[in-house]
């Protein structure tokens, strides 16, 4: 039955099927050509080649099955705002201005779907209230993100010891430097979690940050949890203006709250506040 697929459920079907292929094609060519070269079966330059046509493949495999999943997808899908949201979040598919996204392969018919699955976008997005939450929820630094940096930290540390003392110039300078750097992320994180202060705060009124005072959800507009970058150096951040044109950003990896998890709590305490104004 359509539309009874939920947006995480589609967003895992989409890796199944179009990065796993991908990452074989991509992966898989160069290895067999390494091992065909060890073979003696083919010469060594065949392994270069074997990179370009492990792109290429990997290339034609998505672009025609991500038109396949994005179809599929958006038919099963109720919300589907979101689930574009999320593909393009998890890099399954680029955003509309993106000269990339024009690489899909996409026939006739798959045009004709995707034009009619375009009404689809007209609908209002509609998000549900999350009933669990409490009346009001502080969020602070992860104790256990600010322990896992803080001990990136103190080895940067040692190890820009362990060089600083070799003796040799090179191996100093570059000591000095590492030691330099792992001692002010040091302080930096050490100032962290001794910080008991919560970094953000949500309730129906509205929204405080360390950077922000208290704004009410009336002041405040296109608020949004947003990824910025790729793979795993992406960053997540809370955005939203407010006052008729002030900008907040903050970086949410570092405190105790999973981008997910932020994004359902605004949308309820936007919710809820908007049930005190009808």
């Amino acid at each position: 039955m359509r539309e009874q697929i939920t947006v995480d459920k589609a967003i895992k079907r989409g890796h199944l099927i179009v990065n796993i292929p991908v990452f074989i094609a991509f992966i898989g060519c160069p290895a067999l050509a390494l091992y065909l070269s060890k073979q003696n079966l083919i010469p060594g330059w065949g392994i270069g080649l074997a990179f370009l046509l492990g792109f290429v493949l990997a290339w034609l495999i998505w672009s025609f099955m991500i038109t396949k999943w994005r179809i599929w997808a958006f038919e099963n899908v109720r919300n589907v705002h979101e689930l574009k949201k999320r593909a393009i979040q998890e890099k399954l598919i680029w955003n509309d201005r993106n000269i990339l996204e024009k690489t899909e392969i996409r026939n006739t018919e798959d045009k004709r779907k995707l034009k009619e699955l375009e009404r689809k976008f007209e609908q209002e997005v509609e998000y549900r209230e999350d009933y669990s939450l409490p009346p009001k929820i502080e969020i602070y630094y992860s104790k256990a993100y600010n322990y896992f940096e803080l001990g990136i930290s103190i080895l940067i540390i040692g190890v820009g010891i362990y060089f600083f003392t070799k003796g040799e110039i090179k191996q100093y300078v570059l000591g000095a430097v590492m030691a330099g750097i792992g001692l002010y992320n040091t302080i930096k994180e050490s100032q962290k979690a001794f910080n008991n202060k919560p970094q953000i705060i949500l309730d129906s009124k509205g929204i405080k940050t360390k950077n922000v005072e208290f704004k009410n959800w009336l002041c405040i507009e296109s608020e949004e949890v947003v990824q910025e970058g790729y793979g795993k150096s992406a960053k997540s951040y809370l955005t939203y203006f407010y006052d008729e044109g002030e900008f907040e950003k903050i970086a949410i990896d570092p405190l105790n709250v999973t981008h997910r998890e932020l994004e359902n709590m605004i949308r309820t305490y936007r919710i809820r506040n908007n049930k005190n104004y009808r």
